[in-house]
């Protein structure tokens, strides 16, 4: 172990991964294929090319290569901002008093402001390559659709953004920041698309879901000529983009003697949390550490800790191809909270699987419970984290305070995957104490069940 350990861990340059980890390379068992909802196979090559890039379902269906490298083109664009920062929360210790040492990666020192244009630049990248002339996707809080608006802009590609509803009315300046790169962005749902008319028409008012954008977003791009859509999470071919975040900290970590003994993601769809944990679980698959890993959620949209594991769309509007997941059921309609990334019905089928495993464990929490952690952590180590960040914070200090109660030491490390700067409304709503929590009955989630397709084994 090395005595002396730098405030803000930066790698150079040279010791930025060159490839992405593909953690199915080394699971036991393999998540259960994606099905193409008509024949209820398992999707090929050719279901997928009219809706994604090429190269991207190569990366979807590679259950092989362990490193996918990552082309010169992609890696010109990371080194703009990569590699991130691994810092230790020394403030924020002291102010715990807790013999625990907290780090966290940092994703938010982009202009997007999350660790999203991870995946935007190289699912954007390929669509250039392929000749793609336009492209379309949702986005909650807004993270996702600024990096991609970011990368179109890098790139040249036109954009529209979905944007949820009521995050669009939380948060119009991450609206304004994708109109300023060049995206059009629609409030979803709207009455520009027929599955956008048919959600109103049933559900009158509604703040809308990420299930909702999505269903619009692929059905702009069936009508549109040469164009294809792209996803800001849940897939594996984005957890893969995502895994540079992991594969950084890992590096960092071996570079300084740093040996984690729990790492700590949020969790929406998935992405975030296992580009974070994943170079570190694949080690744990093999037996080469026992770190503990765990994914916390909002109480509010709790697919990990509530939800069941079964075949679901990934869409309110049931046009996508069925995926083996912990999900609410695609019907669901989240609380309007404002972890506005995680309002999604469902997860990530590699996270679903390794939870289903037991690789790690899940956790859900209130939203005011996550404010009160975020405004401790901007008062201690001056960064304003994202509300969805900190639900990982909020878990990474309870873990801190038990060691205050034990007296053991532990090494915790969580991702920071963003900054919280365009999430004022939420903030103003916490410090004034208009801020509620929502936690779902019983009954609610039986609605979102019922909505499930009925899938033979």
């Amino acid at each position: 172990m090395t005595t002396s350990i730098p405030y803000k861990i930066y790698l150079a340059e040279n010791e930025m991964p060159k490839h992405w980890y593909n953690i199915k390379a080394v699971m036991k068992e393999l998540p259960d294929p994606m099905l193409h909802p008509g024949t209820l196979k398992p999707c090929t090559i050719e279901d997928l090319q009219p809706v994604f890039c090429d190269e991207l379902i190569k990366q979807e269906l590679n259950t092989k290569d362990l490193l996918i490298e990552i082309p010169e083109g992609i890696q010109n664009f990371y080194k703009m901002y990569r590699p991130s920062p691994l810092v230790r929360a020394y403030c924020l210790e002291k102010l715990l008093d807790t013999p625990a040492e907290i780090y966290y990666k940092f994703e938010g020192t982009n202009t997007s402001g999350s660790h999203k244009l991870n995946s935007a630049a190289a699912q954007v990248y390929y669509a250039k390559e392929q000749g793609i002339t336009s492209l379309t996707t949702e986005t909650g809080a807004g993270q996702w659709g600024t990096a991609l608006a970011m990368a179109c802009a890098y790139y040249d590609i036109p954009l529209t953004v979905f944007m949820v509803k009521v995050s669009s009315e939380q948060k119009p300046y991450r609206k304004a920041v994708i109109e300023t790169y060049g995206g059009k962005v629609i409030p979803s749902p709207s009455e520009t698309t027929e599955v956008g008319k048919k959600i109103l028409a049933e559900n009158p008012g509604t703040g809308g879901s990420l299930g909702c954008a999505i269903s619009e977003a692929i059905e702009l791009m069936a009508k549109t000529p040469n164009c294809r859509y792209v996803l800001g999470s849940v897939l594996d071919h984005v957890l893969l983009h995502q895994t540079i975040i992991g594969l950084e900290s890992k590096i960092a970590c071996e570079k300084y003697g740093i040996e984690p003994d729990i790492i700590i993601g949020c969790t929406g769809g998935g992405s975030n949390f296992g580009g974070l944990v994943g170079p570190f679980m694949g080690e744990k698959i093999q037996g080469k550490n026992n770190i503990h890993f765990i994914g916390v959620e909002p109480a509010s949209c709790p697919s990990l800790t509530r939800g069941k594991y079964a075949y679901d769309f990934g869409d309110t509007g049931k046009s996508t191809p069925l995926m083996k997941m912990y999900t609410l059921g695609s019907g669901f309609i989240p609380s309007p909270n404002h972890a506005g990334g995680l309002r999604y019905h469902g997860m990530s089928s590699i996270v679903s699987k390794l939870y289903h495993d037991g690789y790690f464990e899940a956790r859900s929490v209130e939203q005011t419970r996550v404010f009160e952690a975020a405004s401790i952590f901007a008062r201690s180590e001056g960064i304003l984290p994202a509300p969805e960040s900190s639900h990982a914070l909020k878990v990474a200090m309870d873990e801190a305070l038990k060691c205050k109660e034990t007296g053991e030491k532990k090494t915790i490390l969580f991702g920071l995957s963003g900054t919280g700067y365009f999430d004022m409304t939420a903030y103003m709503n916490y410090n004034s104490g208009t801020m509620t929590d929502y936690v779902p009955t019983d009954e609610d989630l039986e609605k979102g069940f019922a909505t499930l397709p009925n899938i033979p084994e």
